[in-house]
């Protein structure tokens, strides 16, 4: 590849680069046509469960779509204030999306390709652009004329795509990753519906327990199978509520330990890396809120209270989570899946206050039921294997990212030649 044949252009030569019509809060419904925010697009870009929370009804869609059209397939959403430069490449659906945080670049020219646009501006040369042209002190933000004038360098055509296809390719495979992860998590839950909701784990003879008249007894619970418990969670493990490094000590911060917040908790059942870590000056202070591998976290502060995960490191956490260091380490995929389907119960014991919260104690004194020990066994040796799968995709996607983070500069830089 020769540099000699890339061409600089700005971007409103190459593309069209507009926004939405404006849509006001008394057109929003409970259900319809998602309407996304740069809070929904940064989720898609990240790969996770859009959270939608807004809506529009069919009629307003189907009004806009023939008057001013809508993003359709190739084209790309940015967020364009406060969390500044998150891509969306749009594929096959309906949706709407709010004036003013996102703009919508479409209509690109017969030089240039969408998806070597969606690289290009998370590489460096579109993020160095992104961050000296935005305007504003306290929120950034990026207008439509100022992205206009964005300068880009772009290679012909053919190139562009065999670019793109080789980005892309990386981050098909970590989506297809976190699909499997998605399966591998859905069947888990599905044995457990079946074990410890409708009870027809199978007894002793390989047949379901309920159905085959196995014993019942009562309890706060209900009714439950014989011989097994009401337990709290300070009954099966260690809670620790985490802490946040004191400002007055220098150097917490590091690459040695997970520091786990609420930002770090996604739709993957397991952390493994965190956006922020500590040094051993930070462990060193924090020691007695390390918690192990394989513990169950809990978000019990904040608007995003009850979201559970497994610790997949040993890591610290900030105070806005309870952990439960389990005494048996093995049974994690049990009180995992039994904490997530707990979300309700979490939202309910929060409620009232103006700002949510689920304090040790409380949190600790929540009763869960245990089986007993055999079945118990049964369901981990049952499941296991699909949350150490899960670990294997994740560290695989880790891997993935880095190669893309590195391939994305030179490849759009000319350095590495994809004609060799």
């Amino acid at each position: 590849m020769s540099c000699n044949e890339w061409k600089e252009y700005k971007l409103g030569e190459i593309m069209d680069i507009s926004s939405s019509k404006r849509i006001y809060a008394k057109e929003y419904i409970s259900n319809g046509i998602p309407f996304y925010r740069g809070k929904e697009i940064i989720e898609k870009f990240k790969g996770n469960e859009v959270s939608t929370e807004l809506f529009i009804s069919e009629e307003r869609f189907k009004e806009l779509k023939e008057k001013f059209g809508i993003p359709k397939k190739g084209d790309i959403l940015l967020t364009s204030v406060g969390t500044l430069g998150v891509p969306y490449l749009v594929q096959e659906e309906e949706f709407y999306f709010k004036d003013g945080n996102l703009t919508w670049f479409k209509n690109f020219n017969i030089n240039c390709c969408s998806e070597f646009i969606y690289y290009w501006i998370q590489s460096s040369y579109g993020v160095n652009q992104i961050y000296s042209k935005s305007i504003g002190s306290t929120q950034k933000a990026l207008t439509i004329d100022m992205l206009k004038k964005f300068d880009i360098l772009l290679p012909p055509l053919k190139e562009q795509i065999e670019i793109s296809n080789i980005l892309s390719s990386l981050d098909n495979k970590i989506k297809l990753n976190n699909e499997m992860n998605k399966t591998l998590e859905e069947m888990a839950q599905s044995i457990f519906k079946r074990w410890f909701v409708d009870f027809e784990f199978p007894n002793e003879d390989g047949e379901p327990y309920k159905s085959s008249g196995g014993e019942m007894v009562d309890s706060e619970f209900g009714m439950i199978p014989n011989g097994w418990e009401v337990q709290c969670i300070g009954d099966i493990g260690n809670v620790i509520t985490g802490k946040t490094p004191s400002a007055k000590v220098e150097g917490s911060y590091g690459d040695e330990c997970n520091f786990i917040t609420p930002r770090d908790i996604t739709d993957s059942p397991i952390i493994l890396n965190t956006e922020r870590k500590l040094s051993s000056i930070g462990i060193n202070n924090l020691k007695k809120n390390l918690v192990c591998k394989n513990s169950i976290g809990v978000s019990c502060i904040g608007s995003n209270l009850g979201e559970v995960y497994i610790t997949g490191e040993n890591s610290i956490t900030n105070q806005q989570i309870n952990t439960v260091v389990l005494d048996e380490s093995h049974i994690y995929p049990y009180v995992y899946i039994y904490l997530k389907n707990m979300k309700n119960e979490f939202l309910n014991m929060a409620g009232g206050s103006a700002v949510p919260i689920i304090n040790k104690t409380s949190f600790s004194g929540i009763n869960i039921l245990m089986p007993d020990m055999y079945i118990l066994n049964k369901f981990v040796q049952s499941t296991t294997c699909y949350f150490e799968r899960i670990e294997e995709n994740l560290k695989e996607n880790e891997s993935l990212i880095a190669l893309r983070d590195s391939l994305l500069p030179k490849l759009m830089s000319g350095e590495i030649d994809i004609n060799l």
